[in-house]
């Protein structure tokens, strides 16, 4: 999702009068318009999707603490919904055959035999994917194709 998109976002939740969906967005804007003036620099794709994942993360874990607690339930209901909305708002994350494919790929590329490449390979299909794969897949695919 580049910045436009996720404007463009909340303005549509913002006219179908969504709270939970426009409050969250709103959070997520809020930390990446801190970037652009903290940094005085233009705001890329690649700081949307990091801003994102970040935001998931810290709501996943109040999340956590929530259930934990358990005394809230209208609390839990709206992060577990907010996290649903950030997590389709991230790029398709690579995965099953298609990800077995690029390993084989990389692999090749790279000319990787034994478990000591396997830092490179990893380190190389996340530059492919910008990290949308699924690493703990990814890993034992290496792992069952190196020595």
């Amino acid at each position: 999702m580049n910045y436009a998109e996720l404007q463009n976002a909340i303005k549509e939740a913002l006219k179908a009068h969504d709270k939970p969906r426009l409050s969250i967005l709103r959070q997520v804007h809020g930390e990446v318009k801190n970037i652009e003036v903290n940094e005085r620099r233009e705001i890329t794709e690649q700081d949307v999707n990091d801003m994102l994942k970040r935001v998931i993360k810290q709501t996943k874990e109040t999340l956590d603490g929530s259930i934990k607690a358990g005394t809230n339930q209208e609390r839990t209901d709206l992060l577990t919904a907010q996290v649903a909305i950030l997590e389709e708002c991230l790029p398709k994350q690579v995965s099953g055959d298609e990800l077995v494919a690029l390993v084989e790929a990389t692999i090749a590329e790279l000319g990787a035999a034994t478990k000591r490449d396997m830092g490179k390979v990893m380190g190389a299909l996340t530059q492919k994917t910008g990290g949308n794969f699924d690493k703990a897949a990814a890993a034992k695919e290496v792992g069952a194709r190196l020595q």
